[in-house]
Protein backbone atom coordinates (compact mmCIF):
# COMPACT_ATOMS: atom_id res chain seq x y z
CA UNK A 1 0.00 0.00 0.00
CA UNK A 2 1.22 3.48 -0.83
CA UNK A 3 1.31 6.52 1.36
CA UNK A 4 -2.12 7.57 2.65
CA UNK A 5 -3.23 11.14 3.22
CA UNK A 6 -5.84 11.93 5.83
CA UNK A 7 -7.45 15.33 6.27
CA UNK A 8 -7.74 16.52 9.86
CA UNK A 9 -10.71 18.83 10.42
CA UNK A 10 -10.70 20.76 13.69
CA UNK A 11 -13.99 22.15 14.94
CA UNK A 12 -12.54 25.03 16.93
CA UNK A 13 -11.19 28.25 15.46
CA UNK A 14 -9.78 29.47 18.79
CA UNK A 15 -6.03 30.20 18.68
CA UNK A 16 -5.27 28.17 21.83
CA UNK A 17 -7.82 25.47 21.02
CA UNK A 18 -7.68 22.21 22.97
CA UNK A 19 -9.05 20.44 19.90
CA UNK A 20 -6.19 21.78 17.76
CA UNK A 21 -3.65 20.69 20.38
CA UNK A 22 -5.10 17.15 20.38
CA UNK A 23 -5.25 17.12 16.56
CA UNK A 24 -1.54 17.99 16.38
CA UNK A 25 -0.66 15.35 18.96
CA UNK A 26 -2.67 12.68 17.15
CA UNK A 27 -1.13 13.67 13.81
CA UNK A 28 2.35 13.22 15.28
CA UNK A 29 1.49 9.65 16.32
CA UNK A 30 0.76 8.48 12.76
CA UNK A 31 3.24 6.16 11.05
CA UNK A 32 5.67 7.44 8.40
CA UNK A 33 3.50 6.15 5.52
CA UNK A 34 0.56 8.23 6.72
CA UNK A 35 0.25 11.97 6.23
CA UNK A 36 -2.16 13.68 8.58
CA UNK A 37 -2.87 17.07 6.97
CA UNK A 38 -4.72 19.85 8.81
CA UNK A 39 -7.43 21.25 6.56
CA UNK A 40 -8.12 24.91 7.38
CA UNK A 41 -11.78 25.85 7.72
CA UNK A 42 -11.69 29.47 8.86
CA UNK A 43 -11.95 31.00 5.37
CA UNK A 44 -14.67 28.70 4.05
CA UNK A 45 -17.77 30.79 3.24
CA UNK A 46 -21.08 29.62 4.65
CA UNK A 47 -22.83 27.19 2.36
CA UNK A 48 -25.55 28.79 0.22
CA UNK A 49 -27.20 26.67 -2.49
CA UNK A 50 -27.63 29.79 -4.65
CA UNK A 51 -23.86 29.72 -5.21
CA UNK A 52 -23.70 26.13 -6.51
CA UNK A 53 -23.73 27.19 -10.17
CA UNK A 54 -20.84 29.60 -9.66
CA UNK A 55 -19.13 28.47 -6.41
CA UNK A 56 -16.63 30.66 -4.56
CA UNK A 57 -12.99 29.78 -5.20
CA UNK A 58 -12.60 28.67 -1.58
CA UNK A 59 -15.35 26.06 -2.06
CA UNK A 60 -13.80 24.75 -5.27
CA UNK A 61 -10.35 24.47 -3.68
CA UNK A 62 -11.78 22.82 -0.54
CA UNK A 63 -13.72 20.25 -2.59
CA UNK A 64 -10.65 19.49 -4.71
CA UNK A 65 -8.46 19.05 -1.62
CA UNK A 66 -10.96 16.87 0.25
CA UNK A 67 -11.72 14.72 -2.80
CA UNK A 68 -8.02 13.78 -3.05
CA UNK A 69 -7.85 12.53 0.55
CA UNK A 70 -7.91 8.88 1.59
CA UNK A 71 -9.77 9.56 4.83
CA UNK A 72 -10.93 12.12 7.34
CA UNK A 73 -10.35 12.71 11.04
CA UNK A 74 -12.67 15.13 12.81
CA UNK A 75 -11.49 16.59 16.13
CA UNK A 76 -14.24 18.57 17.77
CA UNK A 77 -15.18 20.42 20.91
CA UNK A 78 -18.79 20.54 22.06
CA UNK A 79 -20.86 23.70 21.74
CA UNK A 80 -24.31 23.56 23.33
CA UNK A 81 -24.45 19.73 23.20
CA UNK A 82 -23.56 19.67 19.51
CA UNK A 83 -20.61 20.08 17.19
CA UNK A 84 -19.54 23.54 15.99
CA UNK A 85 -20.96 25.28 12.94
CA UNK A 86 -17.54 25.43 11.26
CA UNK A 87 -17.57 21.62 10.92
CA UNK A 88 -21.19 21.53 9.78
CA UNK A 89 -20.41 24.12 7.13
CA UNK A 90 -17.40 22.13 5.90
CA UNK A 91 -19.56 19.00 5.65
CA UNK A 92 -22.24 20.94 3.73
CA UNK A 93 -19.80 22.58 1.30
CA UNK A 94 -18.14 19.22 0.57
CA UNK A 95 -21.45 17.40 0.10
CA UNK A 96 -22.85 19.70 -2.59
CA UNK A 97 -24.04 19.99 -5.27
CA UNK A 98 -26.28 17.01 -4.52
CA UNK A 99 -24.81 13.80 -5.94
CA UNK A 100 -21.25 15.17 -6.04
CA UNK A 101 -20.19 14.69 -2.42
CA UNK A 102 -16.43 14.54 -1.88
CA UNK A 103 -16.98 12.62 1.37
CA UNK A 104 -18.74 9.56 -0.08
CA UNK A 105 -17.41 6.12 0.77
CA UNK A 106 -14.20 7.15 2.51
CA UNK A 107 -12.94 6.28 5.99
CA UNK A 108 -13.49 8.64 8.89
CA UNK A 109 -12.85 9.01 12.58
CA UNK A 110 -14.07 11.27 15.38
CA UNK A 111 -12.28 12.50 18.47
CA UNK A 112 -14.17 14.83 20.78
CA UNK A 113 -12.43 17.08 23.27
CA UNK A 114 -13.71 18.95 26.31
CA UNK A 115 -12.45 20.64 29.44
CA UNK A 116 -15.46 18.98 31.11
CA UNK A 117 -15.72 15.41 32.31
CA UNK A 118 -17.97 14.07 29.53
CA UNK A 119 -15.41 14.52 26.75
CA UNK A 120 -17.88 16.22 24.39
CA UNK A 121 -20.01 13.09 24.16
CA UNK A 122 -22.95 14.99 22.63
CA UNK A 123 -20.83 16.58 19.89
CA UNK A 124 -19.24 13.24 19.05
CA UNK A 125 -22.56 11.51 18.52
CA UNK A 126 -24.27 14.35 16.69
CA UNK A 127 -21.31 14.60 14.31
CA UNK A 128 -21.50 10.85 13.70
CA UNK A 129 -25.15 11.25 12.61
CA UNK A 130 -24.13 13.63 9.85
CA UNK A 131 -21.25 11.36 8.82
CA UNK A 132 -23.68 8.44 8.41
CA UNK A 133 -25.79 10.45 5.98
CA UNK A 134 -22.68 11.49 4.03
CA UNK A 135 -21.57 7.84 3.81
CA UNK A 136 -18.31 8.49 5.63
CA UNK A 137 -17.42 5.05 6.93
CA UNK A 138 -16.63 6.00 10.51
CA UNK A 139 -14.40 3.97 12.82
CA UNK A 140 -16.64 2.57 15.55
CA UNK A 141 -14.06 1.35 18.07
CA UNK A 142 -12.24 2.62 19.92
CA UNK A 143 -14.39 5.64 20.62
CA UNK A 144 -12.42 8.75 21.60
CA UNK A 145 -13.78 11.19 24.16
CA UNK A 146 -11.04 13.31 25.72
CA UNK A 147 -12.46 14.85 28.90
CA UNK A 148 -10.73 17.17 31.36
CA UNK A 149 -8.36 18.09 28.54
CA UNK A 150 -6.99 21.20 30.26
CA UNK A 151 -5.42 18.99 32.92
CA UNK A 152 -3.77 16.78 30.28
CA UNK A 153 -1.86 19.52 28.43
CA UNK A 154 0.93 21.86 29.48
CA UNK A 155 1.04 25.58 28.66
CA UNK A 156 2.50 24.76 25.21
CA UNK A 157 -0.27 22.33 24.25
CA UNK A 158 1.90 19.27 24.84
CA UNK A 159 0.42 16.14 26.36
CA UNK A 160 1.59 15.48 29.93
CA UNK A 161 -0.46 12.37 30.68
CA UNK A 162 1.15 9.05 29.69
CA UNK A 163 -2.12 7.06 29.81
CA UNK A 164 -3.81 9.52 27.45
CA UNK A 165 -0.86 9.35 25.06
CA UNK A 166 -1.07 5.55 25.14
CA UNK A 167 -4.81 5.69 24.44
CA UNK A 168 -4.34 8.16 21.57
CA UNK A 169 -1.67 5.90 20.07
CA UNK A 170 -4.11 2.97 20.23
CA UNK A 171 -6.73 5.14 18.55
CA UNK A 172 -4.33 6.19 15.79
CA UNK A 173 -3.24 2.58 15.22
CA UNK A 174 -6.88 1.47 14.84
CA UNK A 175 -7.68 4.47 12.62
CA UNK A 176 -4.71 3.76 10.33
CA UNK A 177 -5.85 0.15 9.92
CA UNK A 178 -9.39 1.39 9.19
CA UNK A 179 -8.26 3.86 6.53
CA UNK A 180 -6.08 1.19 4.90
CA UNK A 181 -8.97 -1.29 4.90
CA UNK A 182 -11.53 1.12 3.44
CA UNK A 183 -9.20 2.65 0.85
CA UNK A 184 -8.03 -0.76 -0.35
CA UNK A 185 -11.66 -1.78 -0.99
CA UNK A 186 -12.23 1.12 -3.40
Amino acid sequence: MGKKTVGVFVGSLRKESYSMAIAKIVSSLAPADFEMRLVPLEDLQLYNQDLDENPPAAWTEFRREVNALDGFLFVTPEYNRSFPAVLKNALDVGSRPYGESVWNGKAGGVISVSPGALGAFGANHQLRQSLVFLNILTLQQPEAYIGNVASLLDEHGQLTNAKTKEFLQQYVDAFVKWVNLISSAQ
